[in-house]
This record gives C-alpha cells, structure tokens and sequence, in this order.
C-alpha cells in the first residue's frame, strides 16, 4: 500500500496546533492596556524581515536534517516575511479563475510540489515561568511543517487563517532556531481553487508572543437586543486552561469613556449583564464600548484585556434579516486582501486606507471573498462601519468541469477538511459586531459537507446568519444568496423570479462584475433593492483589480495579468475586475457605484416652482451630519450659489422642499441652466473630513430655444484636379476624394485641421464586456472590416452653398445586411461646414447582429487641438446604462485627460448627451462640433485598432493627429464578463438613423465655445 504523504493526508488537519481563538492582545496591566500596544503585552516579538530560504522542486529534495540547529545556509538566499515567494523570484507566476493546475486525483498532489524552507532565529531574553510561549502564523500558503531548534513542533493547512503553536517546552533563553517548510500544493489546495493568483510561502506576520496560564485562553462575547431593540444584554464566556480560583473583573465603558459597569466575579461563572438603552453599533453608527476583563489571582493582576463591543442584534423575520430591527440593504463589494507589488501581503495601513474609501464611497459592506482577510480589516470595520459576510478558505471551482461538481463536498470523509476551516475563522472573528454572516465558502457545489458545516456554524454561534450560494434552495442558509443574477434574459434566472419564489431574505453575493469598461445597470439593481424588502442588496464583483505591477527598462509601469508570464491554463485579464485600478485610480465605475448607491436621492417633483423630494436610503441615520449647498449655472458660469438647510428628515424617509431655481433671471436664448444640489459633511468624521460629497443631483431648468447661425457672405471657389475637388474660401479649402466621396481635408490659414472624415462607422474597440459577443462579431459578422461601396456623387452651388452628396453602401466582409449611408456637406463661405449621414437599415435584415457597437462617424483632428470642452454629461466618461455620476453641464479637460487608461486597453471616454464639443490649440484656435440633436462623442491620440490590439497600456503609440469620433449612438456596456449583457432598452441596434453637425472654427478670443453652442446647428 503506498504510504500517505503527510500534506496529502486529508484526516491531518493539522499537528500540534493549538485550538483555535480569539485574536486578541492580553496585557499585564491595565496601564500597558491603555496603549493598545502589543509590544506593550506579556511578551511579543515580530519575526517579519529578513529570513533565509532555500527553494525546492518537490519536498523530497530537503536537505537532509533541514532542520538540526547547526545547518550550514550560508549559501541559502534571503526572503522577505511575510510574502508571496513568486513575487521574489522564486516558482512560477499563474493566474486561473477556475482550473487546478494538476490533474483532479483528489488528494492527490503533483510530485512536482514546489517547497520553501524558511530558517530564522531569535532570542529570548526572558524568563517565562507560569507563561505559555506561541508562536502565531497568520497565513501560510498552502501547508507547512514547523521546527524550533531541530525539534518537530507542529503542521497545519489552511492557508488563509491563524495556525497557532505552544513552543514553551521547545526553547530556551538565548538564541533559538525556527525552520518552516512551506508546500506549495496540499490536499487542502482542492479546496483553495478561488479566482485569483496562485501564490505561496509566508504571507501574513509571524509573531512571537506569551500569554499567562493562569489567565483566559479564549472567550466569546455577546450582546442581545430586546423585541424593541432598546435595551440589552451583555454576556461573555470564557476558556481556561488552569482552574486557580482566579476572578474575572469586568468592565464596561461606553463610547465616551464614562464606565457603565464594574463588575468582580469567579472565572469559571458565566457572566449576564443587563444594560439599558445602550448606543446601538450598525454600520451608519458603529458606537463601541469597550469591555474591560482583568483577570486576577489572589488580588493580583493577571492579565487585562480590551474588547471593543458593539451592542447589534441580527434576526430573520419572514423573509427579511433585520439588524437592530431593520431590513438593512447591503452597498457592498467583494474584496481580497492584495497589493500589485506584494501580492496577498496587506498591511493594516493599506487596509485601513481601504476602508476609508469605501466609506467616502457610500460602501457599508465587505464581503471577504474567498476566504478569512487579514485579522485587522474586521478591527477596522469595527471602528469604521462596514458590515462583514465572513467567507470560509473554500473553493472547488475545477470540479465544475469534472461532471462532477460535488466530488469532495459531498463526500464525508472530507468532512474534518470542510468543518475545520469553518471553525477556526468562527473562532478567530467571533467578537467583532461587524460580521453580520458566516459564509462556508464559495463555488463548491452542495452536499453533505455543507450541511455539517451549516450545523456547526449554528452550534457555534447562533447569534449570526449562515451563508452559502452553492446551497441553491437555501437548505441550510439562512439566507437565499445568488450571483450574476440577470435582470431580464428567458433562459436565466432573472430577477423577476427571484422576486416571486424566493420565501427567504435574498441577497447577491456577487453582481456588477466590474471588468474594465463597466459595469452597466447598476441602477437597475439598486432600483429593485429600494423596491422590494426582500432584497437586501448585494455585493459587486470586486474592489481591486489584481494587477501585477512591472516596470519597463525606461520606467514606464504597467500592469500584467494571466498569460504574461507564461501561466497555461488562464483566464488572461480576468483579474483585472474591480473598482480600484492596480495603482489606486478609482475606476469610472466606482463614482458610478458611489451615485447609485448614495445616501439622499432627489426627486424633482414641479421643477418651474422649484419642488423637490428627498429620499433618506439611510438605514438608521437621518441627514443631520449633512449639509446642502444649492447652485445654479448658465452653462459654465455660477451665477448663485446658496446653502440650504435641511429639514429634518430620519432614516428611510422622504419630504418635499423648495429651492431657488432662478425664476428671476433673464434667460439668454440657447443657454442651458442647472440646478445642482451637493450634500457634504458638516462635520469631519473618522473617514473624511467636512465637505466630503456623499451625494449630489442635477437639473436642467427650463430655458430659450437656441439661436439660428447666420453666415458671413463671401465667395466660394471650385476646383476639381482629377480625382479631387477642392472648395476654397477667404482663408480655407476643403478637398473631397471623387472616388471614395469622402471629405478628405480641410484646411484653415494654411494649417491642415481635419482630415479623413467624417466617415461611417459602426465598430468600436472591444471592451472586457463584449468577451461572448466577439466570437460572432469577428468571425460570423465580420464587424471589424468594413467596406463602403460608392454609389453616386453629386454636387452643385445653390444659393452661394457649395452642396456634396455621397450615396453609398456599407457591410462588413460576407454580410447580407448593410447600410445605405447619404453624406450631405454644406460649405459655406464663411467655412462653415454642416454635415448630414442618413443611415438606412438595408439588406437581409434579419441576419443583422442583434446588437451594433455603435452608429456615427470618425475623423482625424490636427494633434494640436489637445483641449477640449463640452456641453454634455461630465466630467467622467458616460454610456447609455452607465451615466448616474456624470451630470449635464459643461465641461473643460485636455484630450489626455478624456482617455480611460485600462489596464487592458479598451474603448473608453465616451462623453454623452452632448449637444456640442470644440477642441483648441494653444494659440486659441478652435474648432466646434455643433449638434442638430445631441450625440456622443470621445476624442484620444489611438485608433480603434491601436486599442483592439494592444494587451498592456504600454503597447499603445500615440498617433500624430487625435482621432474623434461623434455617434448618434452607443451600446451600453452590460456586464456580461459574467452577468447581464446590455439591457434592451441600452442597446445600440441595426436601425435608421440620421447624425448631423456643424463644424465651425473660431478662436477663443474673439468669441467662446460657449457662446457658439448656443446657435444652432
């Protein structure tokens, strides 16, 4: 019988490990307590820095005695604790949502297992008597062996949770030598397979520490609210390890310091406290208080300890969960712990920062996907507010693929593997009031190892949810949790259905797959959310984009991601999904979010007398800590600004107002007027300092109809020269291709300013959301090579109007459906150029995609017009399902400044709704696109091509003029990289249209932009 290897041994769950705890700090006094410390505890070292590291193949190749005390490593390299030792130069980078990258021969693990021995030493210089001596790993990835000078001390899996081991027996005062052999692949890496980067080693601190055996090994702390949630009760629950007669002094200060309680009783006696009318902890309001425990022993201080409580009650009622007696709606993300530098190595500072802007974001929820974060997020969640689903280290994602997708979760000998993570994050995290649910996992299918640990999740504890996607009829859960759920599609679960069947509280776990340009509909999704009280919200897929940062030979950084380094299998890019790009740049798609998502909504209810309504989407807080300043503009000009005070308005509520919308004013015809509202704090928080948005509105007030253009007289002169025409005027020409019918250039004092264009044009350069439409795109509509067939050419003065008119047909390569596009250009003496593309719908329609990228034209500006403004949505870039943030007015921003830089590139920059754009040099040249209706329009130095192929932000070349495209219409975005695709009503179709503008020059200062746009086209 072949021999079990000791990390593919799914019954050894670990050796020597000690039980798992609380992560918590036990001081010595109350003195070294108040400085929160831990250098200030018992005994603490940090082992993090510099360790030496031998990497092997396999296990197999150690050194003999790897681990005696006297090992020569001088030939040994150095490593870095904590961190990923791919990203130090050691193994192979990959990057996989889905694939194991061996064979499923469970639990079975390659012989190629790539090993790290890690060796350090470190003093102790104290004596330790009636003192335990622990030595904590935080996370190591996936298995490792521990020794303390030569001795075998321990083995644990689970890569992602504290593993704890007492080496009071195996050291010594003096010098001390740890060795740590660190297994790529375990027989707990089946249950590792979550999206994200295979990473190993040491990756979270290692700490030295002690506590006293005579004080608490763990305890539980709970509160609980009455039917009213008014008053409470306050119980805690200790494990001791040496029963000495030892009393329990408890403790309670409130929020401001002011002592509730005190408290002196036997350990062993199970201590219950009423409390009246505590301040509740919630996200909005998270008030702590903060309980003292000072164990003593024969009047003397063993040990004091300071948890932080947060009085909250979570209930199921029907089919809603309520805290603190409310149907909270989660604003949530999913987030891992990663930097783009050091991979799974977080510091409490990067965390923190997190956050922070999280909640300047209106976010209220985490959900740590796929497994425990690091132990300080949920002291910060604490301290911050930010509700928690704490997610199990589970993921069997492969076995999707096998047929057989619950393999090992339903097989009962895994049992020990599935329930034992499960247990020691419930362990580690059970004091923190901001974990609303304990999630068993992730994408693991369903069976009987769920159900024991859905069993042992409510032994534990029953005060909070149980949470699990993969139980699909919410057998277990206690909520019904889906992802990607579509808004409308027949053969999907849609949203509708959801709505009618579901008889518990809903929730998505994961939505609004944030991949690159995107995601669309969020506002559909928190529409329905506000609607129906079932649905508590969900979670968007994810916060940051995982991101590899690398630095070129010149010093350009750019960022990788599967498939750069080789890694086979991959799913590319698709780590790059989230809300924060690598280098902390939100994404257009977090303003997006933080708008959908924002605490006071307003309705304009009568906007000539200036009524509105205000809705509070807040779950407990009225808008108190708000302040509202009210402005209005005549395009770009503020001519008022005022603050007006807010009515009292609590939580969940709604109330009408009235506000100054300029009816005095002498409106100027063309003119657009905006009322703009912005809530700020009025105060500063832990968070974000007074001023900070949290929520904004804008509205158009009613106006003058814009003024007719009145051209300056002159002479036009016609010249054709073979196959080109030119038309010149006092101080232009203008060519025209004979033979392809288009405009071919223009030019003003001798200076080239248009060329090529405009021209049709219904492609535009794939974003991560058209991944499923681009197979039938390129290889079954050919939408990416276009092909225009010239019918007809004609033109003519009329009137002193030079008139050019192009007829002309346009498919793609093999398509039986294509267009019938007529070209009008009006020149007129002054250079005025008026352009008209009608667009006919023609052929065998019906083998038309059912969705176009986009319908307008594309042209070429000289690169010196690298200023830009408009009168549209700004300042952000905007599509039809993703334009909540961005508000109508107008704008200014160089060309540079319009272009979204994607990790990998893509269209981008889209400004919406626009009824004009110019662009100036720095001379104060300009030109201006004046619409007959309003169109979008985005301007950049690349072709859609430059785009389309480029894999990284440094493979794009500016080319020597901007390219600009002005389209009558543009497809949403969706989010189907995993979720809904574009939304009916969002999408851009094979249909008639008709897209005009005038093009005039001007310079700034003579007249405005501003002033021009007010004309009509």
């Amino acid at each position: 019988m072949q021999k079990m290897k000791r990390w593919e041994d799914i019954h050894t769950d670990g050796i020597n490990r000690m039980a798992a705890r609380s992560h918590y700090i036990s001081f010595p006094s109350r003195e070294a307590a108040e400085t929160g410390d831990v250098r200030n505890s018992h005994y603490y070292q940090n082992l993090n820095g510099t360790w030496k590291f031998l990497f092997l193949e396999a296990p197999e190749y150690s050194p003999e005695d790897f681990y005696i005390e006297n090992l020569d490593t001088k030939n040994w390299d150095d490593i870095i604790v904590p961190g990923n030792w791919q990203l130090q130069g050691y193994g192979k980078m990959h990057y996989s949502d889905l694939w194991y990258n061996f064979p499923i021969i469970p639990p079975r693990v390659p012989t190629d297992n790539p090993t790290g021995i890690y060796r350090r030493q470190f003093d102790l210089d104290r004596n330790l008597d009636g003192e335990q001596l622990i030595l904590r790993f935080n996370g190591v990835d996936s298995a490792f062996e521990l020794y303390v000078n030569g001795q075998f001390a321990g083995y644990s899996k689970g890569a992602r949770i504290q593993s704890e081991f007492d080496i009071t027996d195996l050291c010594r005062h003096g010098a001390n030598t740890l060795t740590v052999r660190v297994f790529q692949w375990s027989d707990g890496t089946y249950l590792e397979d979550q999206d994200m980067w295979w990473l190993s080693g040491i990756f979270r601190d290692v700490e030295l520490y002690s506590r006293p055996t005579s004080g608490l090994y763990d305890y539980t702390v709970n509160t609980e609210l009455d039917g009213d949630c008014k008053d409470a009760r306050l119980t805690v629950s200790v494990v001791q390890t040496d029963h000495c007669n030892q009393t329990i002094v408890y403790e309670l200060l409130d929020p401001a310091g002011n002592q509730v309680f005190l408290k002196e009783q036997r350990a062993e006696e199970p201590f219950s406290k009423f409390i009246a009318e505590p301040l509740k902890w919630s996200a909005e309001e998270p008030h702590l208080y903060q309980l003292n425990m000072t164990v003593k022993k024969d009047g003397k201080t063993i040990e004091v300890i300071h948890q932080p409580v947060g009085f909250r009650s979570i209930v199921l009622a029907g089919d809603q969960f309520l805290v603190n007696g409310v149907a909270i709606k989660f604003k949530g993300v999913n987030r891992h712990d990663y930097n783009p530098k050091t991979g799974r190595v977080v510091t409490k500072e990067e965390v923190e920062q997190t956050i922070k802007t999280m909640k300047q974001n209106n976010i209220n929820a985490v959900r740590t996907a796929h497994y425990p974060n690091s132990p300080f997020l949920y002291e910060l969640c604490d301290q911050y507010g930010m509700y928690v689903i704490d997610e199990t280290d589970l993921e069997c994602h492969g076995f999707e693929l096998t047929g057989k997708y619950d393999w090992i979760s339903n097989d009962p000998e895994w049992e020990t593997a599935y329930v034992s993570r499960l247990e020691r994050m419930i362990q580690r995290d059970k004091n923190h009031p901001c974990i609303i649910m304990w999630s068993l996992g992730n994408e693991s299918a369903f069976g009987h190892n769920f159900r024991a640990m859905a069993k042992r999740a409510k032994e534990m504890d029953p005060t909070r949810l149980v949470h699990y996607e993969g139980d699909r009829e919410a057998e277990v859960t206690d909520v019904y949790s889906t992802m990607y759920t579509w808004l409308e599609r027949k053969e999907r679960l849609t949203m509708d259905q959801v709505i009618e069947k579901a008889t518990k509280p809903h929730i998505l776990c994961e939505y609004a797959h944030a991949m690159g340009n995107g995601p669309g509909n969020l506002k559909e999704y928190q529409d329905l959310f506000y609607k129906y009280d079932k649905l508590q919200g969900g979670f968007v897929w994810e916060w940051f984009d995982h991101g590899i940062e690398t630095v070129t030979e010149d010093g350009k950084v750019y960022y990788r991601y599967g498939g750069d380094f080789g890694d086979d299998p991959t799913n590319g890019n698709f780590c790059i999904d989230g809300l924060i790009m690598p280098d902390g740049t939100p994404s257009p798609s977090l303003f997006e979010y933080k708008k959908v998502i924002e605490p006071v909504q307003t309705e304009c209810v009568d906007i000539e007398k200036g009524i509105f309504r205000l809705i509070n989407r807040y779950d407990f807080l009225s808008i108190n800590h708000l302040e509202l300043t009210c402005s209005l503009y005549e395009d770009d000009k503020l001519l008022d600004t005022c603050r007006v005070e807010l009515p009292e308005l609590t939580a969940r509520g709604s109330v009408e107002i009235q506000l100054p919308v300029g009816q005095e004013i002498e409106k100027i015809s063309g003119a657009h007027y905006y009322l703009v509202l912005s809530y700020k704090l009025n105060q500063d928080t832990r968070w974000a300092a007074r001023g900070h948005e949290l929520a904004n509105a804008s509205f158009v007030l009613p106006g003058k109809e814009k003024i007719a253009n009145v051209h300056a007289d002159g002479d036009l002169q016609v010249n054709r020269e073979h196959a080109f025409l030119k038309v010149s005027g006092a101080d232009f020409t203008v060519t025209f291709d004979c033979v392809k019918g288009i405009l071919k250039e223009v030019v003003r004092n001798g200076k080239v300013i248009i060329e090529n264009g405009p021209r049709f044009n219904f492609w535009r350069a794939p974003i991560d959301n058209d991944m499923y439409l681009l197979p039938d795109y390129r290889t079954k509509y050919f939408m990416h090579l276009g092909h225009e067939i010239v019918e007809d050419i004609h033109y003519e003065m009329k009137e002193g109007v030079f008139e050019w008119h192009t007829k002309a047909l346009y498919g793609t390569t093999n398509s039986s459906w294509y267009y019938q596009i007529q070209y009008t250009y009006n020149i007129y003496p002054d250079g005025d150029i008026v352009c008209t593309i009608d667009g006919v719908a023609s052929g065998v329609k019906e083998n038309a995609p059912v969705m176009i990228p986009r319908l307008g034209v594309q042209l070429q500006l000289n690169k010196d017009y690298t200023k830009a403004e408009w009168r549209g949505r700004g300042p952000g870039e905007s599509y039809p399902d993703s334009n909540q943030a961005n508000h109508l007015g107008v704008y200014r921003q160089t060309v540079d400044e319009l272009f979204t830089n994607y990790v990998k590139p893509q269209e981008n920059g889209n400004r919406s709704e626009c009824d004009w754009v110019g662009f100036t040099d720095l001379d104060q040249n300009g030109l201006i696109f004046i619409g007959g209706d309003t169109f979008n329009f985005s301007a950049s130095h690349y072709e859609v091509g430059d785009l389309e192929k480029a894999k990284h932000t440094i493979d794009l070349q500016p080319r020597d003029y901007i390219v600009l495209n002005i389209d009558y219409k543009q497809n949403g975005l969706g989010s189907n990289s995993c979720g809904q695709d574009q939304l009916e009503q969002y999408r851009c179709k094979f249909e008639d249209f008709t897209l005009s503008f005038r093009i005039s020059a001007f310079n700034s200062e003579k007249t405005t932009a501003v002033a021009l746009g007010r004309q009509k086209c």
